[in-house]
């Protein structure tokens, strides 16, 4: 499994910003995400934090695609328009 590095870039009131690298082996992919408040309540209920929900978002997607698939910029909202059963799924990966 790739090697995954999350990093809080910036906040607002609505949201949060991450800075997140997926090492694999000698190459890597850069990306970075967005993460709604109220999103993220939704599905954690404030339970973990929003760094460990990206993290699981990304070892969710990385089961699906590889990294070189992955989006270099996206809201995590995003991710239920591609795999619906994700916002179902997620809470199995923490």
């Amino acid at each position: 499994m790739p090697d995954i590095k999350v990093k809080r870039h910036s906040q607002d009131k609505d949201s949060f910003f991450f800075k997140v690298e997926v090492i694999e082996g000698d190459t890597k992919t850069e990306h970075t995400v967005e993460v709604k408040n109220d999103y993220y309540q939704a599905l954690t209920d404030g339970k973990i934090k929003p760094e460990l929900l990206v993290e699981k978002s990304f070892t969710f997607l990385l089961d699906r695609e590889p990294k070189e698939s992955i989006l270099g910029r996206f809201n995590l909202e995003l991710i239920s328009h591609y795999f619906p059963e994700y916002e179902e799924k997620i809470h199995d990966y923490y």
